[in-house]
């Protein structure tokens, strides 16, 4: 009886469904990739049957495509309301790393989905996620930022890999990282404040006018208030 009131009750509600069954195949995928990944675990995870999941997903693949699609489609999401035409393009590479590091704090599991993609799949699925729609942001105001005179010349889809680089190695490491640090907590709030502040005077540094002496720099100002 119990379990013909919760299907019930999942049946009713499908977006709190699918989003319990989502968070359970996206611990589920980073640990053991699409070819490991158990649909069982993730139904166990999720507090419903399996039958739910294929009611749902259709499937195992079906299940993974969407779990790879979702960051993407938030990711796009969160970028797009930032409304950064408003900002200066110092101000808002700033915005869009915050952003991006308070995201990957929020999501532990997903760095190690590209890495499990990466390997087992060679990115036969991560290729079907729109992510050239959340780089064109990042790119956009780079080039703005070249054209106005605030950044230097640069490549900007590389600098754009590199600067999702520093906004995720931090977490997509830590279980490793945490070792050489023992004494302090890397997840804490105040440390992912701190880091976040330094990536920021990182990027910006990196993506300036050079050295074109004190007027340069002031164009870049780092001190994010």
């Amino acid at each position: 009886m119990r379990r013909l009131s919760n299907t019930s009750r999942q049946v009713r509600d499908p977006e709190a469904t699918k989003k319990q069954i989502l968070d359970a195949a996206e611990a589920e995928f980073a640990k053991h990739g699409l070819s490991g990944a158990r649909i069982e675990a993730i139904a166990k995870g999720a507090g419903v049957t399996t039958a739910m999941i294929h009611y749902y997903f259709e499937n195992k693949e079906g299940l993974y495509k969407t779990v790879l699609q979702r960051p993407a489609t938030e990711m796009h999401d969160m970028l797009e309301q930032l409304d950064v035409e408003k900002l200066s393009p110092p101000e808002a590479l700033k915005s869009f790393i915050r952003v991006a590091i308070a995201y990957e704090a929020a999501h532990p599991f997903r760095g190690m989905l590209w890495f499990q993609e990466a390997n087992q799949n060679q990115g036969k699925y991560f290729k079907l996620g729109n992510w050239q729609k959340t780089f064109a942001h990042i790119i956009k105001v780079l080039e703005r930022g070249m054209a106005e005179g605030n950044f230097r010349q640069l490549d900007s889809f590389l600098v754009c890999l590199q600067i999702a680089g520093i906004c995720t190695f931090y977490f997509n490491a830590h279980e490793n990282i945490k070792h050489l640090t023992p004494d302090v907590d890397r997840l804490s709030s105040e440390m992912i404040e701190k880091y976040t502040q330094e990536a920021i005077n990182l990027i910006l540094a990196g993506v300036g006018v050079g050295d074109k002496g004190d007027k340069g720099r002031e164009k870049i100002n780092t001190n994010d208030k």
